[in-house]
């Protein structure tokens, strides 16, 4: 079975062998719409399979099972197949007779030509759903564009490669799997990345979607969504995935797109995902140009949604090419228009006429629009009034491919209490960077999220802004009028640089030490005066005796018991997954169990305990628990599979097979655990290699050194090239010179290195090649026993020892504070005055002894 990672990288890794030098924004869409087309081959097959009733499991005899029935049945079977897809595609123009062409030698770029043309044919005539027309058009796959290769031979090769990159894929499979919709997803995303400014057209960061999809969530009752920037559609699917499985399957989806490509792209990423053609409307127009979409029965209010989510294009110029006036219903709440030089606000306005009176909208903005004055001013005070502005999230600059701004999240209600403030979340800090790009982590938006659904207030952080404020500000929301950051710096005390010690009353500020182990602080202190104490002891010696406290060891010791109890009730839900659908409900709830323990216990970020779970959901836990889901724990754990590897490079690139690995046991972790004596003997073997290596180069230095002992016994051995000693010289010096002379003696030693060297490198070599066979074997015949064991270290084997860190991290910290403040007060005035006294009389007697020459 192929999982969701294996797939990711296949298709990305021949993505990137297949395109050249084609731009990735414009590669993307050969790309995608023929993988889209493989899916709409898979599924017509499959449906012809289960309404005709037809067994046969080979695709290429169900497309001449296929063929025949459409001859005998033709507009009944095709009417029939269309019923319940809302399409199909006609057994000659199947994207598996492309691959059968391949195969023959037969394959002609025509083909694949006419087939896209005769879907939009069909779809056309049929009148079948919106959601499929002109997805193949000229204007998104061009298979005459010279990009694809400069001559008709070259553009069939690489689109030959192309089609044979999904030839494997059982898309209906991976779509019930929720596999392909995933993979699609990470295929916009990669391209995205490599697209530069070109990705905002179709693409919004991951983690951003996310923030928006998870607080638009919270929502209830989200019967419909509306993006009316929709891009790929993926915030539309994210805002899915985070509502509950039965209320997926009635959430209607509308979306509007200006760009044609982007538009197609949308709506096959939708179907990928399962999402039904009669539970989508998706448009290719205008948005600000002309509103959209309205309600006939209710022109001046127009229809409205559950939850509004946009990554609108940012401070667009022009905008307002219609001519649009202040009272057109969507901007006629705020009194004026927004400027014609930004069109932001023009998004903005657009999204919360749309929006119903129980929803909740999230937009994604440039940070100006928080506090420019002028039009946009005027409109962000008539918003604040009319209390529509929710929350405010400032995010970390560098988030989106196309620009390296910082982006607000603006949230909005129409059904806010009158007296409620505004939430403002100052998340620009809190991110990790991954190349030139900063990224929020899991648990970045985790807290985000929490703080939001909680409206709780946390300095330099977040913050509750009243109207009173709001007002005294003149309706100016830059976050920093709202949010100090947190300044860590200890203030200096002028009595303490003078006179020495450290104040007591910064030692009383040391929080988490006072009230873990207050005992050990005071212990380890002495006064000096009043009010000043120093350290008694290195402070080194006072860590080991905090760490090693009864109050920390009894923490230290409570934690693991509920870890280990924490881990032993996920590890019995794990292993016994029989349906892939459940894996996400498993991960969210060790997420939020995580987060329930370690918020029990003191001064721990259950935040950086988050991330531990989710960093083993994305390295190990998903792809095995998809492996599991479909087949059984123990048979996966005894199987194995080639391990195939990349060689050669170029034209010379390959893959091939070297040997065998687990499915999901780690054969690193069957050597370490079952061979351990095998791999002490080679490890021994390889410290006395280095040593050897040690010995010769330190005489290949030696001989180097003129008129040595070495250099006049060895030098007419040595290679200078590579530094080393040529065997063949060593043995025809030693027969030249007496034997009970030093030369001999330093030649026999070179010769009996050389030659242990060559016999420790041939063992090594063979004891490796014995345990790799071993391991492999092993794999086949592991017990019951041995792969719970293995399988446990592999996925929890590193948590507690991790967690553990957590209880000591805020420890650690402020007694690297308590090592600052004594060193900042160790020299005193006194001290450093009397230091220079001392300076300045050794200058004198320097300057008595210097000689001035005429």
């Amino acid at each position: 079975m192929i999982t969701s990672d294996e797939i990711k990288r296949r298709l990305w890794d021949g993505a990137n062998d297949l395109r050249g030098s084609m731009d990735a924004s414009r590669y993307k869409d050969y790309m995608l719409g023929l993988m889209f087309y493989k899916f709409l081959s898979d599924q017509t097959l499959e449906t012809f399979k289960d309404t005709s009733g037809e067994t046969e499991s080979d695709k290429m005899k169900l497309v001449e099972s296929y063929r025949e029935a459409h001859q005998e049945y033709g507009e009944q079977l095709t009417n029939m197949i269309g019923n319940v897809l809302g399409y199909y595609v006609l057994p000659e123009y199947l994207y598996q007779n492309w691959m059968a062409d391949i195969n023959n030698g037969d394959f002609e770029v025509q083909k694949v030509i006419d087939s896209l043309n005769n879907f939009e044919r069909t779809i056309a005539v049929s009148g079948d759903s919106d959601d499929f027309k002109g997805l193949f058009s000229n204007s998104t796959l061009d298979l005459s564009n010279t990009a694809l290769g400069s001559t008709l031979n070259e553009r069939s090769k690489n689109i030959k490669k192309l089609i044979l990159l999904f030839a494997d894929l059982d898309m209906v499979a991976l779509q019930k799997r929720d596999v392909l919709g995933d993979a699609y997803e990470y295929l916009i995303g990669q391209f995205a990345m490599e697209s530069g400014k070109k990705a905002g057209e179709f693409y919004t960061p991951r983690q951003v979607s996310e923030v928006m999809a998870q607080i638009v969530a919270q929502s209830s009752n989200i019967n419909s969504i509306y993006d009316p920037t929709v891009g790929s559609g993926s915030l539309l699917l994210t805002a899915r995935n985070h509502l509950l499985k039965d209320d997926q399957k009635l959430l209607n989806y509308y979306g509007q797109e200006k760009n044609t490509a982007t538009y197609n792209l949308t709506r096959m990423n939708l179907l990928l995902h399962g999402v039904r053609p009669e539970r989508m409307t998706i448009r290719n127009g205008d948005t600000l140009a002309e509103d959209w979409p309205e309600d006939p029965d209710q022109p001046s209010e127009g229809v409205q949604f559950d939850a509004v989510v946009m990554n609108p294009p940012y401070s667009v110029k022009n905008w307002n090419q219609s001519d649009l006036k202040v009272s057109d219903p969507r901007f006629e709440v705020a009194g004026v228009l927004p400027p014609d030089s930004k069109g932001d606000y023009a998004f903005l306005l657009h999204g919360l006429y749309h929006l119903g009176q129980e929803g909740t909208m999230a937009i994604v903005l440039p940070h100006g629009v928080l506090f420019r004055g002028g039009t946009e001013g005027q409109i962000r005070k008539r918003l604040l009034e009319k209390n529509y502005i929710d929350t405010i999230i400032g995010l970390p600059d560098k988030l989106f491919t196309n620009t390296g701004i910082p982006v607000t999240v603006i949230i909005l209600k129409k059904n806010r209490a009158l007296d409620a403030p505004v939430l403002v979340i100052d998340a620009s800090h809190t991110f990790t960077k991954e190349g030139k790009q900063n990224v929020l982590r899991e648990k970045d938006i985790a807290r985000l999220v929490d703080t939001y659904v909680k409206r709780s207030e946390t300095k330099g952080y977040s913050h509750l802004a009243t109207r009173e404020e709001i007002i005294e500000n003149e309706y100016n929301l830059n976050i920093p009028r709202y949010i100090e950051s947190v300044d860590e710096e200890i203030p200096h005390d002028v009595d303490a640089h003078l006179f020495g010690g450290i104040p007591y009353k910064n030692i009383k500020d040391l929080h988490v030490l006072q009230s873990t182990v207050p005992h050990v602080i005071e212990n380890a202190l002495e006064e000096v005066r009043t009010g000043y104490v120093q350290l008694k002891h290195d402070i080194d010696v006072l860590k080991e005796s905090v760490l090693e406290d009864n109050a920390v060891l009894e923490k230290s010791k409570s934690l693991e018991g509920r870890i280990k109890s924490y881990q032993d009730k996920y590890w019995e839900l794990l292993k016994s997954v029989n349906d892939v659908n459940d894996i996400k409900a498993i991960r969210e709830a060790m997420l939020d169990e995580i987060k329930e323990i370690l918020s029990e216990f003191d001064y721990i970020d259950e935040y950086d305990g988050y991330q531990i779970i989710a960093d083993i959901w994305s390295e190990t836990l998903t792809e095995d628990a998809e492996i599991i889901a479909v087949s059984d724990f123990y048979e996966k754990g005894r199987k194995r599979v080639p391990n195939i590897v990349t060689k050669g490079s170029g034209n010379k690139k390959r893959e091939e097979q070297d040997g065998w690995i687990g499915s999901i046991v780690p054969n690193d972790l069957i050597r370490t655990t079952l061979y351990n004596e095998e791999l002490v003997n080679i490890e021994t073997k390889e410290t006395r290699l280095q040593e050897v290596e040690s010995e010769l180069t330190e005489l290949v230095e030696a001989a180097k050194v003129e008129e040595s002992d070495e250099e006049i016994a060895l030098s007419d051995t040595l290679n200078e090239k590579e530094d080393a000693f040529l065997i063949g010289s060593v043995r025809n010096e030693l027969k030249a010179v007496e034997k009970e002379s030093t030369d001999h003696a330093l030649l026999k030693n070179i010769e009996e290195l050389l030659n242990e060297r060559t016999k420790l490198n041939r063992d090594v070599k063979k004891l490796e090649t014995e345990l790799k066979e071993m391991t492999e074997t092993r794999i086949e015949t592991l017990t019951d026993e041995e792969i719970d064991t293995l399988m446990y270290e592999k996925w929890f084997g590193s948590v507690i020892s991790k967690v553990n860190r957590l209880l000591e991290i805020p420890l650690t910290e402020e007694l690297v504070v308590l090592e600052q403040l004594q060193d900042r007060y160790s020299d005193t005035l006194d001290a450093l005055e009397a230091e220079s006294e001392e300076l300045e009389k050794e200058l004198e007697v320097m300057m008595a002894q210097m000689v001035v020459s005429g």
